[in-house]
């Protein structure tokens, strides 16, 4: 197989200030031939200034107009498993944007047909490729902290509501929990070792999202004149996995708090932070010990393509496949459906 041949659809702020920049730096692996985006013209300046051939106004049209070996999903939530379908349908191996999909039902509807088609899909879940959740996933995976049975995680923004279709639930299916939120579960999830979700309680609070401060940085949708504001700016939940352990979560586009980061897992014969790794255990003589693990930064845009194309390649299973992105998307789905009936709620 010689280089990839890419067909991109949407050419929103993802795709143009990550995805296409990572492409262009995997340029002896892969190329993208043609983008597709519902603003034509938008597709057509995105080709002018990454030097793709071809433009198209819709996904089926980039199908049907240009030789591609991959779809890279770039899209809004809710338009995902339109897009999706229409690839698995012609045959072809897709990288997804997280998360799966706006809500549960649409995600089945993609899992049955990258199912049916029996094409490659991995899910772009960001967060698990950089080299430090990678280098903790091993020690995970090979027993040195034991048993995981507790992890808590956070996304919290003080002020960082996005601009345009994100505050619109009938094109985000959510606000913070379904667009930052996704990033810290599960990089969490993925790090306790991907045991099955079974319950869940969870909170969510729509109350200074739209705020007026300034001086302040948002990420903008390319089309962000919206008037709409109908999803969360806050959630916390707690997630209870089959094997007995569980989860404490939370995010936030708008709080008046400190703005963090973090993800901290918890084994019987030790525990983890991230950025910086540093593993807390004992030493031989029984001492308790902190050690911080060198490691190499990397591009995770770069890190997940890369991946992605050496499974389309040596027909490796992806780190991040199909069954993560169902799993996960219950698990979102649960956090909303909890925080609506206001108790906690199995997952199926």
């Amino acid at each position: 197989m010689g280089k990839i041949k890419v067909g991109l659809v949407g050419a929103g702020n993802i795709a143009q200030s990550a995805h296409l920049p990572a492409y262009r730096a995997l340029s002896e692996q892969a190329e993208v031939v043609a983008i597709a985006d519902l603003n034509l013209q938008r597709a057509k300046d995105a080709a002018e200034k990454f030097n793709i051939p071809a433009a198209y106004a819709s996904a089926e049209e980039l199908l049907a107009g240009s030789q591609v070996d991959m779809v890279d999903v770039c899209v809004w939530n809710g338009s995902h498993a339109p897009v999706v379908m229409a690839a698995a349908a012609a045959g072809k191996p897709i990288l997804c944007e997280k998360p799966m999909s706006d809500n549960l039902a649409h995600a089945r509807n993609m899992q049955e047909a990258v199912l049916k088609a029996n094409v490659p899909f991995m899910m772009a879940m960001v967060s698990r490729f950089s080299n430090e959740p990678l280098l903790l996933n091993e020690m995970v995976q090979a027993g040195e902290l034991g048993d995981i049975y507790y992890a808590k995680t956070a996304y919290v923004r003080r002020r960082g509501t996005p601009l345009g279709w994100f505050t619109d639930r009938s094109k985000s299916g959510g606000g913070p929990v379904i667009d930052i939120g996704v990033h810290c579960i599960d990089r969490t999830w993925f790090l306790m070792g991907r045991p099955k979700p079974v319950r869940v309680s969870a909170a969510i609070s729509r109350r200074i999202g739209n705020y007026q401060t300034k001086g302040v940085v948002r990420w903008v949708a390319l089309d962000h004149e919206t008037n709409v504001f109908d999803t969360e700016d806050s959630a916390a939940a707690i997630i209870h996995f089959a094997n007995g352990a569980s989860m404490l979560g939370e995010t936030s586009w708008a709080i008046n708090a400190k703005s963090d980061a973090y993800t901290q897992i918890c084994g019987t014969k030790g525990g983890a932070t991230l950025e910086p790794l540093t593993i807390y255990t004992e030493n031989a003589q029984g001492y308790l010990t902190d050690n911080r693990p060198t490691v190499t930064q990397v591009n995770g845009f770069e890190a997940e393509i890369s991946h992605f194309i050496d499974c389309l390649r040596t027909g490796k299973k992806p780190l991040a496949p199909l069954e993560d992105g169902i799993a996960i998307q219950k698990i979102l789905q649960g956090i909303y459906d909890s925080a609506e009936q206001g108790r906690e709620v199995a997952i199926d």
